[in-house]
């Protein structure tokens, strides 16, 4: 496995992959990896030739309060886990190496999609991935790019702006990978406390319980409070519980598939989940 920190020494490692026309996979990530991103790069081996992955802390896509400064940097630790399930190339390039010294006046914004939910609440934040996602796309050039389904609204902005401006490869969204109490793998699963730690699965645990009362019948209004009601008593501080179709609009009444979505605050540590729930009348 070959590690590259320049945009032109990844293009020299890639170039004999593009010139024998390989099929390139890339899983962009920030680093402090867990199960989930391997999981990304076990899916990427299964139909690529070379898996390219990005570790690369995004300063633009944080908010002014938010933890840019602190959030974990392991890229020794990433490295090995990495080489573990056979990545090809890591490309963990400096801000300076992704942003140049010069004012970038070019910003892309996805409409509509981002007006709730994440976007609501971190306003800017979806700019931010999709300026550094597309930009990791010309860089990388790959034919498939792989995301997790936790970050579900980022993975539909993603598929929106890669339709909008054309760019030439297929998204691949990989399921949720959790705990064995239920818990959404999260680089920021590590701000945890022990207490808040045994707290957390909460959340999935509601989403769960919802997808039972939507079964049983239960209005939606009523399970989305019921959700609220559960994550307060349990200590969270809510930012959200939101229904959206599997395309984001909103819904009012179980009368098609439906994910929930949940973002909440135990402590300091701001966690997301969401589950969606097929329809069967």
């Amino acid at each position: 496995m070959k590690t590259e920190t320049t945009i032109q020494g990844l293009s020299a490692s890639l170039n004999p992959a593009r010139t024998a026309r390989k099929i390139i996979g890339f899983v962009p990530t920030m680093g402090n990896l867990h199960q989930g991103h391997l999981n990304l790069v076990r899916e990427a081996r299964k139909i690529c030739d070379v898996v390219v992955v990005s570790i690369f802390v995004n300063p633009i896509q944080f908010g002014p309060n938010e933890d840019f400064d602190s959030y974990p940097r392991t890229l020794d630790q990433d490295q090995q886990l990495l080489a573990d399930v056979g990545c090809d190339i890591v490309f963990a390039p400096s801000v300076e190496q992704m942003y140049a010294k010069k004012p970038r006046l070019t910003n892309i914004s996805v409409s509509d999609i981002t007006d709730d939910l994440c976007g609501l609440q971190r306003p800017g934040h979806f700019d931010g991935v999709a300026v550094v996602v597309t930009k990791l796309f010309n860089i990388v050039q790959p034919n498939y790019a792989f995301f997790g389904q936790k970050d579900y609204q980022q993975l539909a902005v993603i598929r929106q702006f890669v339709q909008d401006l054309n760019i030439p490869l297929e998204v691949i969204g990989v399921p949720i990978a959790r705990a064995e109490d239920g818990l959404a793998l999260s680089s920021r699963n590590g701000y945890l406390s022990a207490e808040h730690r045994q707290i957390a699965p909460t959340i999935y645990k509601s989403l769960k319980a919802a997808e039972l009362e939507l079964q049983q019948g239960i209005g939606l209004d009523t399970v989305l409070a019921n959700i609220r009601q559960t994550l307060s008593a349990a200590g969270f501080e809510i930012d959200y519980v939101e229904a959206r179709t599997p395309e984001l609009q909103k819904i009012e009444t179980f009368n098609q598939d439906v994910v929930l979505f949940i973002a909440a605050k135990i402590g300091q540590t701001r966690l997301i989940d969401n589950l969606q729930v097929k329809f069967n009348p």
